[in-house]
């Protein structure tokens, strides 16, 4: 079975698109459970409405980062999945997790990468400099998650023409409709080829 486990930070539209494409037959898959660093987020909500299992890692809770990313990692064992997929995941992945699950944690990022792409490029901030540097393109892409930030093989991207005159917030929603498209796509490509490794 393709199972997932989402790791979310925020209100959870990209994890609430994947469920929907599971729901419509368009993902063959199934989410196991949902982890997140924020105990108060739209994403828990979208998981309690959906009978799916949740869990708040924050690094705080823990003696150090190392029983952390242990804990973490423990979890993701429990459950098992084929693939991890972060939406909207604000804190790094560790590298014990990434060693533990090599190319099978993938990552959508909101804008064309390597532009705009590593430490602090994440949400709003993604869009403001993508209009301060007068870009005429912009959109998402997937990647697998590796040891750097942005920085892993791009699985597929997704463009959109930039209007100089638009608000951050404006293109920040523009770049959501594509990602909630795109990403259930490549899950679902990337699943089969797991599946189906060529000889």
């Amino acid at each position: 079975m393709n199972e997932l486990v989402i790791f979310a930070s925020g209100s959870g539209s990209n994890f609430r698109s994947i469920i929907d494409h599971i729901t419509n037959g368009h993902l063959d898959a199934k989410i196991l459970g949902l982890i997140t660093n924020k105990a108060e987020i739209g994403a828990i909500d979208i998981a309690k409405q959906h009978g799916i299992p949740y869990r708040v890692f924050a690094s705080a809770q823990f003696e150090s980062t190392e029983a952390y990313e242990l804990a973490l990692l423990d979890q993701c064992v429990q459950w098992n999945p084929k693939l991890i997929i972060c939406a909207g995941y604000l804190r790094k992945i560790p590298t014990i997790l990434i060693q533990a699950y090599p190319n099978r944690i993938l990552n959508i990022h909101p804008s064309l990468l390597p532009k705009f792409g590593g430490q602090g490029f994440y949400g709003i901030h993604v869009h403001k400099s993508v209009l301060e540097s007068n870009e005429t393109h912009t959109g998402c892409t997937i990647h697998i998650v590796s040891a750097e930030y942005d920085k892993g093989p791009i699985l597929a991207q997704e463009r959109l023409l930039v209007d100089p005159s638009e608000s951050a917030e404006h293109l920040a929603k523009r770049v959501l409709k594509l990602e909630h498209q795109l990403y259930p796509r490549t899950i679902a490509s990337y699943l089969n080829q797991l599946n189906h490794p060529t000889a």
